[in-house]
C-alpha cells in the first residue's frame, strides 16, 4: 500500500509540472541563457570586426580616389596656372590683351551665344517629343540625339567640310550667291551646334518623362492653348534641368576643338577660337601667352562648373519637394 502511495505521489508531481533533479534543471533555462551570452558575445565581435574592415577597405579607396584625381586633374590645372603667371602678372596681361586673343574671345563669345540658344530650342523640342507622345521611329530619334555623343568631332568638322566645302555639290550655289559657310564663322557654328546638340535634350528627357503628361493634360481639359500650356506648367517644371543643360552646352561650346579646328582655317584674328589660339601659340613655343590663354579659358570654365553645381542642387531639390508634395496628395 506505501509503495502503490509513494508511486501515485510521484505520478501526481510530473502531472502537475513538477520534474525532478537534472530534468528541472534543464528545463529552467540555466544553460541555454549561458549559450544565448555566448552567441550574442560572438556575433557582436563579428559585427566589430566586419565594420572595421568595412572602414578600412572605405578609407583606402577614398584615398586612392583622392590621389588620382589630384595626379590626373589638379597638378596639370597647378601647372597652367604657375606657368601663365610665370612671368608675373604684367605677362599675363599682355598676353590676354593681345589683338588676337582679344579676337578670338569675341569669337568664341558669338559662336556660344548663337548656338546654345540653337540647341536650347532644339533640344526642348526633342525632349518634348520624346517623352510626351509616343509614335514610330521613336527610338531612331532618340539614337540620332545620342550620335555626337559617338562620331568623333573630327569626323563632324569632315562632314560640313564635304557638304559646304569646295569639292561639295552646293559649292557652285554658295560660289554663285557669295556664301561663305567652310572656313569661316558660319562653318564653325554649324561644326559647334552638332557636337552639343544632345546636352539640352539627354538634360531634360528624363525629368520629363519622370513627371508625366498628367498637368499638361488637365491644363488641356481647362481649355488652355499649347503655348499657354508650355509657359506655365512645362517650363516651370523643367526649367532648374533646362538651365543644366544649357550650362554643359555653354561649356561644351567654349572648349570645343576637333570639329573647330577641321572647318575653322586657323586663319589667325579670324576664324580662330580661344583652343585654337592656345594651339598656335603652344606651336610657336610662345608657352607664357599660351598657358596665359589657357588660364583665361580655364576660368571661363571654373564659372560655368559653379553654375552647374548649383543648377545640380536646385534640379535636387526641385525633386525632392515634388516627391514629397506627391506622398501628401496620396495621405
Amino acid at each position: 500500500m506505501k509503495q502503490q502511495a509513494a508511486l501515485s505521489q510521484n505520478t501526481a508531481g510530473q502531472s502537475a509540472g513538477h520534474i525532478p533533479g537534472k530534468v528541472s534543471g534543464k528545463v529552467s533555462g540555466k544553460v541555454p541563457g549561458r549559450f544565448s551570452d555566448k552567441l550574442s558575445g560572438r556575433s557582436s565581435e563579428k559585427f566589430s570586426a566586419v565594420f572595421t574592415k568595412q572602414r578600412l577597405s572605405a578609407g583606402v579607396l577614398i584615398t586612392l580616389a583622392w590621389l588620382v584625381f589630384a595626379l590626373v586633374f589638379i597638378s596639370p590645372l597647378l601647372v597652367v596656372l604657375l606657368q601663365g603667371f610665370s612671368k608675373g602678372l604684367g605677362a599675363f596681361v599682355a598676353a590676354i590683351s593681345e589683338p588676337d586673343a582679344i579676337a578670338a574671345f569675341k569669337l568664341t563669345l558669338l559662336v556660344v551665344l548663337i548656338s546654345v540658344p540653337l540647341n536650347m530650342v532644339f533640344g526642348v523640342a526633342a525632349a518634348w517629343c520624346v517623352s510626351k507622345y509616343e509614335f514610330r521611329g521613336k527610338s531612331v530619334l532618340v539614337t540620332l540625339i545620342d550620335l555626337p555623343f559617338s562620331v568623333s568631332p573630327v569626323v563632324a568638322g569632315l562632314i560640313y567640310v564635304l557638304l559646304f566645302g569646295s569639292q561639295s555639290l552646293f559649292a557652285g550655289f554658295l560660289t554663285t550667291h557669295n556664301l561663305q559657310i567652310v572656313y569661316a564663322v558660319p562653318g564653325i557654328v554649324l561644326a559647334t551646334i552638332f557636337v552639343t546638340f544632345p546636352f539640352v535634350a539627354r538634360a531634360l528627357i528624363p525629368l520629363m518623362q519622370e513627371q508625366g503628361s498628367q498637368e499638361e493634360e488637365a491644363a488641356r481639359v481647362l481649355g488652355a492653348s499649347g503655348w499657354r500650356i508650355f509657359w506655365h506648367v512645362t517650363l516651370p517644371n523643367i526649367r532648374w534641368a533646362l538651365f543644366y543643360g544649357v550650362v554643359l552646352c555653354t561649356a561644351r561650346a567654349m572648349g570645343e576643338f576637333g570639329a573647330v579646328s577641321v572647318v575653322s582655317g586657323h586663319i589667325r584674328g579670324q576664324t580662330n577660337t580661344l583652343p585654337l589660339h592656345i594651339e598656335i601659340l603652344y606651336n610657336e613655343y610662345n608657352m607664357v601667352a599660351a598657358f596665359s590663354v589657357a588660364v583665361l579659358l580655364l576660368g571661363m570654365a571654373m564659372v560655368v562648373l559653379l553654375v552647374r553645381q548649383y543648377s545640380e542642387a536646385r534640379i535636387q531639390r526641385a525633386r525632392r519637394r515634388k516627391k514629397s508634395q506627391y506622398k501628401e496628395v496620396q495621405l
